[in-house]
């Protein structure tokens, strides 16, 4: 557990303590103490021997850092994120790189609110949205407080946050609308149809979307599913990296491999056993060339405005009319916040009415004895195992959610 103490010169010291080990470091900042704790935690977590002096390309307090420009804020910002395991990742890296292009050769105090404003307006005459010019802001405060707070450089976010107040105001910057395009079941048939059929795709799309909407991944997490992640008797499967707004670095996750969305993910994963080969994944794709397959099959089919992310949308959707729980569909999606959950769930108000009529017309049916669960020891009936009260029997195809 790191502590943190203030010197008579008004420094601060921070303390770390864990696994046996012990590093010290001063800094001029307590912000700057904090976030050089919570790096040496995480390298001492991850298993790494950080020693006493491994300063993690930090320098000494008392050291002048020498940036005279935005470009040299930014390259001193990756340098130390890269110092701590950090490094940005290819979105974060793409901006950065545009922004050192624009602002880079600005001195430090040309940071001016007014510099800040025109830029604004700048990338959005070119054609930038709202949300991206937020984005592009969001970063430019970080460097610049990275570099006030880390080195003691004289250079305030505060221009930045009077720019942000005032390109809200116009309009130029704003927060991204919650997507609720959700693939219809004639536009999933059609796509899946048009890519099994494709002599041309060497990849098979169309079991990677059904994939995508049985598990609800996004399309960098299945190419990285390795048949050493999957559980065979407990039929599930570990997600590497997956995103997380803080930090997605180690954020390994175990999910269901479920039969609730009208797609098995362990039939399909079966199915890609006769074509993956040796390779250690199970989809040995790269990531780019299944999005740029996607998008030309929906341009065949003139299927308008459908992302391989919305495969994940209609994911949680259907396990929600399912009838799973919210803590349910949080296992399968990954989900740590279940407020997320609501941008991600589109539920159809027919399909509510219908499983109505078919809930009524099950509950009054006369039903066979009580049989024992599949072999995956799953269902999604209203058993005990998911918090009801009836026996664990099948669902009725009435409930399925492709049921017409």
């Amino acid at each position: 557990m790191a502590t943190f103490k203030q010197l008579s010169s008004g420094h601060w010291r921070a303390q770390v303590r864990r696994k046996g080990r012990y590093l010290s470091q001063t800094f001029k900042r307590n912000t700057a103490a904090q976030e050089w704790a919570r790096a040496i935690e995480t390298r001492i977590d991850r298993g790494e021997t950080p020693a006493r002096m491994d300063r993690l390309e930090a320098p000494p307090p008392t050291a002048k850092i020498r940036a005279n420009t935005f470009g040299q804020l930014i390259d001193l910002h990756v340098q130390d994120m890269k110092g701590v395991g950090r490094a940005p990742r290819r979105s974060k890296d793409a901006t950065l790189q545009a922004l050192n292009a624009q602002l880079g050769g600005l001195r430090l105090d040309e940071l001016t609110r007014e510099r800040f404003i025109q830029f604004g307006r700048d990338r959005a005459r070119r054609g930038a949205g709202p949300v991206t010019v937020n984005i592009d802001f969001s970063y430019i405060r970080l460097v610049i407080s990275h570099a006030a707070a880390v080195h003691g450089v004289a250079v305030s976010p505060e221009p930045v946050e009077l720019a942000r107040i005032a390109l809200k105001r116009l309009g130029i910057i704003g927060k991204s609308r919650a997507r609720e395009r959700r693939p219809t079941a004639n536009e999933l048939e059609r796509l899946i149809g048009y890519l099994d059929a494709n002599p041309r795709q060497l990849i098979p799309m169309g079991r990677i979307v059904r994939f995508a909407v049985a598990t609800a991944m996004r399309q960098d997490e299945i190419t990285r599913v390795r048949w050493a992640d999957i559980d065979a008797e407990g039929r599930t499967i570990i997600v590497r990296d997956r995103k997380d707004p803080r930090d997605k670095t180690g954020n390994d996750q175990k999910t269901p491999l479920l039969d609730a969305t009208g797609f098995d993910a362990w039939a399909l994963i079966e199915e890609q056993k006769s074509v993956a080969g040796r390779d250690d994944c199970v989809f040995p794709y790269n990531g780019r060339s299944i999005g740029a397959a996607f998008r030309r099959a929906c341009r065949e089919l003139g299927i308008d405005d459908l992302h391989f992310h919305d495969l994940r949308h209609e994911a949680a959707s259907r396990l929600f009319e399912a009838g799973l729980s919210i803590e349910q569909v949080a296992l399968v999606t990954g989900h740590k916040d279940w407020k997320m959950l609501k941008r991600y769930t589109h539920l159809r108000p027919e399909h509510l009415y219908r499983r109505q009529i078919a809930l009524a017309e099950y509950q009054t049916a006369p039903r066979p004895a009580p049989a024992l669960p599949a072999a995956a020891g799953v269902t999604f009936s209203l058993s005990a195992q998911w918090g009801g009260n009836r026996p664990a029997i099948g669902v009725p195809a009435a409930l399925t959610p492709l049921a017409k």
